[in-house]
């Protein structure tokens, strides 16, 4: 329907001459004017009630947004799935592990097989495209920091078109923006703004403990947001602070089953336990972030440690 005939419709729908309790004239006119496929009928109050033919199956991507937003776990209910959607979730999983795992060149083939099957009116599908080319882009420093900035903002608002960094707990987040979020506090980081990225962090994990109380145990974002605030705050010299959240992450980890950041909660609390003259159990720590990360492969992991534990305490592990 053009805009000038929706006016004209608003403006004779203002001039009838209807007051509470007498409103058949706006029921009438009402009634002559929906479309024919729509089904009226009036209650016992004399509301005026359509219906229209026809139906909608939410896609399963939707449904999971609906339900984190409301904080309620995700995985209690089952939905049938069309062949492209179980692609692009295989997918998604692939690309995730490649993110973990730090294969880059993998992720971003497996992220173009997705960005095929995606529809682009799918914001969400969209969404997680543009975060993970970014998380990618990252690793292989293709994107600066301040350019991640700028490409997360625009994933974030795709879904969330108000967001703002100075209001975070005025909306809600499903998982993969929450993600987002995390990953705008690193970039911060990464640009040498770690207040700032502290500031960040401080709000968003004021909003997951107040939102995600029934899914904290099965979605890993409260380590996640955990361990890169310990960060931050290690960075900033705020060192006793930085321990106590440290350590509240690798239990976590270890109540929740969510072990990825647990050599990383490690090894933060380690060198925030030197700083503040602990260092026989900062050696206890590092001493087990080295082999969690050896366990896992975690590569990158194992570098710093080896190299923070030389630093700090002359600890030479082997290669």
């Amino acid at each position: 329907m053009e805009l000038t005939k929706q006016l004209e419709l608003l403006k004779q729908l203002c001039e009838i001459d209807g007051v509470s309790g007498g409103e058949e004239k706006v029921a009438d006119w009402l009634k002559n004017h929906l479309p024919e496929d729509c089904k009226v009928r009036t209650d016992a109050l004399g509301n005026l009630i359509c219906e229209k033919k026809g139906k909608q199956t939410p896609s399963r991507n939707r449904i999971n947004a609906l339900l984190q937003r409301l904080g309620l776990p995700d995985d209690r209910y089952f939905a049938l799935l069309s062949k492209n959607e179980l692609e692009m979730e295989a997918l998604q999983k692939e690309i995730v592990a490649c993110n973990a795992t730090e294969k880059v060149p993998e992720g971003f083939e497996k992220l173009a097989q997705f960005e095929k099957l995606a529809d682009p009116d799918d914001q969400i599908a969209q969404q997680f495209a543009l975060r993970s080319r970014v998380l990618l882009g990252r690793l292989d420093g293709r994107y600066t920091p301040l350019e991640q900035i700028d490409l997360l903002m625009q994933a974030i608002r795709l879904t969330v078109p108000r967001f703002d960094l100075e209001s975070i707990e005025s909306f809600l987040y499903t998982r993969d923006e929450i993600t987002i979020i995390n990953q705008i506090g690193l970039a911060y980081s990464d640009a040498g703004q770690n207040k700032k990225a502290a500031e960040i962090y401080y709000q968003l994990l004021k909003y997951v403990r107040k939102h995600f109380k029934e899914t904290i145990t099965s979605i890993g974002v409260l380590p996640l947001v955990l361990y890169n605030y310990a960060r931050v705050l290690d960075l900033c010299g705020r060192y006793e602070e930085g321990t106590a959240l440290a350590k509240e992450g690798r239990e976590a980890c270890i109540q929740y089953g969510h072990y990825q950041e647990l050599p990383r909660c490690l090894e933060i609390e380690a060198e925030c336990r030197h700083f503040m003259g602990d260092d026989e159990i900062s050696k206890e720590l590092y001493y087990q972030s080295y082999y969690l990360c050896k366990v896992i492969g975690y590569q990158i992991g194992l570098e710093v440690v080896k190299k923070e534990a030389k630093e700090y305490l002359n600890i030479d592990f082997m290669s």
